[in-house]
This record gives structure tokens, C-alpha cells and sequence, in this order.
């Protein structure tokens, strides 16, 4: 059997890679789920960007999930001349705080569009934007103009609607500010999969929008109040981002790593797939080949766990996004050859007394295994059950099957994880043959493999997986139970 990558990849949507025929290409190289930064861009253009997607994933015969990033309460600039400016060395810029709408910067004022900021930042402290390359200290602050002066100590280029970070926690800043709401009502009329939430500080954040959505929600990991309320945010979330790019900014850079470790190993034990984002083969936005250190970045953090790797300008903007999703690919395929998969099933997910699934998915991995099968294969309506057996790590590939569309590229995400439709059976030992007959037909296994299958009593209700059944899978023409669906193959 050819070894298949088991890391998703989550590949962002912009200027560089949105022509359908690059979407095309970027599906068939590796790209797992589209990623739309509503920071940028229309509603209709993102509309149109993701029946792209959908058009592209159906050409290239493979679900791909589509991601939407919500902006958040962060700080941003409004727009700038020509899209951007380069600010240099020692320059004198003001910053004008209240609202941007109309109003273009340059390389001696920039707009922000938060009127609280010049309450929130004293003279001598720093600014930064670009994350973190571009760097202002306060010299002057006029509160009743609205308006900061600084000097630009570290130059750079800043572009339009680029974050800006300060330093302490701006309290003042909305935890989910009401233009995320009207993106997220965008989104939910688009069709998006997944939202990942920005700047989360607290759980609350993501218990407010979950009232608004039945969309899975990303926490972004990148403020510190998040890192130390990290396990209660995950509690109440359905997958975690570590978010690089404004985390180090927010903490001390060198804490970062060590930070992304815990986050990592807390997701695991929660069994929430993760995301490790931001400058991952930052190098490819002007380059074909990513630095050594980059491709070591990458492969450390599928050792520490993570289920999916992200770009972001390097698809967005670069020169060569469809050599970085395949240069993702390949350091992904390369690192899980020396993956600790036994220490992984065995210790990764912390496995309570209450819920059986957990126990069902640590079982079939140890059965997979022990008895050498050579794949698990999990019918499941909401996706939990593979989601349960994806963070156990095991070393055969896990097939999920669902009658639900959104269910299928939801699986996008999850580490190790193959989906595709099939038909819902409500009838336990029917679902079985379903489940084996649909593996065999979908070319992922051949007759005469030996196959782990998990499934629930009673079948047909989201939640009750508690059985595993070793099957041979069938030689066309063999006796089977009926095969009465509920409702047509999707």
C-alpha cells in the first residue's frame, strides 16, 4: 500500500492561488482546507473564492474543507497608498486614532481604526506591525486630537488593514466585536466548514459565538490571557490554532516554542485537532526553496502532534504557492516515517471513566496494531468517532464514512483521517457490510484485507460508538447482509 500522508494541510486563499486552475493544482499537491482571511476582501469575493474551491475539489476528485478566518477584536490600520508603504529607519509617523472609513495612509501618518488606542499607550512604548518586523515608539500622545507620534525604530513595509500590536492586554477591545457576527453570518451563508475565532482571550469568546453557529470553532491560540486559560478555552472549542505570528508578539519570542509544545500536547490530550500557523516556510513567499531551519519548523511540530500545518502568504501572495503546498507534503510525508506512534496511542489522549469512545478508539488503534490490520475504518455521522481514533495516532490509515457532505470535508482536518460519503443505515450489523462493501468499492482497499470496524448501538444516533469489529473485507459476489440505506449515497 503507497504511504499516505497523514498531516493536513490548510493552505490560505488569496491573489496568488485563487485562478481555478492554481486551486486545481493546489488540491492535487495537498492542500486538505481552504483558508479565507475575512481580513481582507469582500463577501462576494469570498463567495466566489469558495465555489472556486468547491469547483476545484470537485476537478480534482478530493473534499477539501473551507476555513473561515474571522478577523477578531484585533487592532488594524485602515488602507494605505498603493496597498502598502514602506516606513523607513528613523522617520517620524503619526498615528491617527477613530474611524478609517475613506481615509488612505502613507509613509508619514497611518489611520487606526480604534479610537481607544491613545488611551491605551503612554510615550516610550512600542507599536509593532507587520508582525512584529516593523516597529514605532510613542514620542508624543495627544488624546484630545486622537492622534500618537512616533518614530519608526525598526523600518519596514506595512500594508493595508495590517494588525498592530501594543503592549498589556487593550481590556477596552470587544472580546467578539459585531463585525465578526456579520462575517460570520457571510460565512454561514457561503457554506464555510470550519470558523477559526481571533484573539480569543477567554472561553466566554467562544461559547458567545457557538450560540450564533453550529459551524465547528477554531480557538486561535495568540494572546497571553489564552495561553493561561488555554485548557478551558479548548474545553469549550471543537479545534485549537497556535497562532505564531501575534503570539510572538504578545509574549516574549523565545517563549514561543516551549508555548507551542504545551498547546500541542493539550490538544491531544483533549483529543481537539490542532493547527500550527504562521511563517512555517515563510522564506517561499519570494523563494522555491524553503530555509533549513524552516523545513526542521515544520517537522518538529508534527512530532509534537499537531494534525494540520498552515500558510499563509506563502499561497496568499508568494511566488510559488503550489511548490509550497508540495513542499509541505513532502517534509510531512518524510517526518511521519519516525512518528512515536505506540507512545501516542498509548499516552496522548487523556481517556475518563464516563465515555466510552474513548476507550472504543484507543482499542481499535492497539487491536490495528497487535493484529497487523491494514487500515480502521469508522462510519460516523458527525465525525466525532474518527476525530476520537485521528488523536490516538495509529499507524494504518483511518477511513471515515458519512452520509453528511459537511461531515466528509470536516475530516480535512483530522490527522490521518481519509473520508468520503456513503449511505446511512440504521441497522448495526447493515452499517458494517455498508461500511466494508463501501472501502473495497472506493478503491481504498482491496478484498482479503483484514480491517478494523467501529460502530454504535443503536446505529444511526451521533455519540454512541461503543463496538469494534474485525472484518475480511469481501471478494465481489460474497454474501453480505442487505444493504438497505435510509437514504441514497450522497
Amino acid at each position: 500500500m503507497t504511504p499516505q500522508r497523514r498531516t493536513k494541510i490548510v493552505a490560505t486563499i488569496g491573489p496568488a492561488c485563487r485562478e481555478p486552475e492554481i486551486l486545481v493544482r493546489l488540491i492535487e499537491a495537498g492542500m486538505d482546507v481552504a483558508r479565507l482571511n475575512f481580513s481582507h476582501g469582500s463577501h462576494e469575493e469570498h463567495q466566489e473564492t469558495a465555489d472556486r474551491v468547491r469547483e476545484a475539489a470537485n476537478r480534482a476528485g478530493r473534499p477539501v474543507a473551507i476555513l473561515q478566518d474571522l478577523p477578531g477584536p484585533k487592532l488594524r490600520i485602515g488602507a494605505v497608498r498603493d496597498g502598502s508603504v514602506v516606513l523607513p529607519a528613523r522617520s517620524e509617523v503619526t498615528v491617527v486614532c477613530g474611524p478609517v472609513e475613506g481615509k488612505v495612509g502613507d509613509e508619514s501618518v497611518l489611520y487606526m481604526d480604534w479610537a481607544g488606542l491613545v488611551g491605551a499607550i503612554e510615550v516610550g512604548e512600542s507599536m509593532y506591525l507587520a508582525d512584529g518586523r516593523v516597529r514605532l515608539r510613542a514620542t508624543a500622545v495627544r488624546e484630545a486630537e486622537g492622534e500618537i507620534d512616533t518614530v519608526v525604530e525598526v523600518g519596514g513595509a506595512v500594508a493595508s488593514r495590517q494588525g498592530l500590536n501594543i503592549p498589556g492586554p487593550a481590556d477596552a477591545l470587544p472580546a467578539v466585536p459585531e463585525e465578526d457576527l456579520a462575517h460570520l453570518r457571510a460565512g454561514i451563508a457561503i457554506g464555510v466548514d470550519m470558523v477559526a475565532l481571533s484573539f480569543v482571550r477567554r472561553p466566554e469568546d467562544v461559547t458567545f459565538v457557538r450560540e450564533h453557529t453550529r459551524v465547528p470553532l477554531i480557538a486561535k491560540i495568540e494572546k497571553p490571557q489564552a495561553v493561561a486559560r488555554a485548557e478551558d478555552i479548548l474545553r469549550v472549542s471543537d479545534s485549537v490554532m497556535v497562532a505564531r505570528g501575534d503570539l510572538g508578539i504578545e509574549l516574549p519570542i523565545e517563549e514561543v516554542p516551549m508555548v507551542q509544545k504545551r498547546l500541542l500536547a493539550l490538544a491531544g490530550a483533549l483529543a481537539r485537532p490542532s493547527i500550527t500557523a504562521t511563517q512555517m516556510l515563510d522564506s517561499m513567499i519570494t523563494s522555491p526553496r524553503p530555509t533549513r531551519a524552516e523545513v526542521a519548523d515544520v517537522a518538529n511540530a508534527i512530532l509534537d502532534g499537531t494534525d494540520a500545518i498552515m500558510l499563509s502568504q506563502e499561497t496568499a501572495v508568494g511566488a510559488y504557492p503550489v511548490l509550497a503546498v508540495e513542499m509541505m507534503a513532502s517534509i510531512a510525508l518524510h517526518t511521519e516515517r519516525h512518528a512515536p506512534y505506540a507512545e501516542w496511542n498509548e499516552k496522548r489522549v487523556h481517556r475518563g471513566a464516563s465515555d466510552p469512545s474513548y476507550t472504543v478508539a484507543h482499542s481499535a488503534c492497539q487491536a490495528a496494531s497487535d493484529l497487523q490490520l491494514d487500515a480502521i475504518v469508522v462510519p460516523t455521522l458527525s465525525g466525532r468517532s474518527a476525530r476520537l481514533v485521528s488523536a490516538h495516532r495509529p499507524d494504518v490509515p483511518i477511513y471515515a464514512l458519512s452520509p453528511g457532505r459537511e461531515t466528509v470535508r470536516r475530516c480535512g482536518l483530522m490527522w490521518g483521517v481519509r473520508a468520503a460519503s456513503m449511505a446511512r443505515y440504521e441497522i448495526t450489523e447493515e452499517l458494517i457490510a455498508g461500511a466494508a462493501a463501501r472501502v473495497v468499492e472506493l478503491g481504498w482497499c482491496t478484498p482479503g484485507m483484514r480491517v478494523g470496524i467501529t460502530a454504535g448501538l443503536p446505529s444511526g444516533r451521533p455519540g454512541s460508538t461503543s463496538l469494534f469489529q474485525v472484518q475480511v473485507l469481501p471478494v465481489p459476489g460474497d454474501t453480505w447482509p442487505a444493504r438497505r440505506a435510509v437514504r441514497p449515497d450522497l
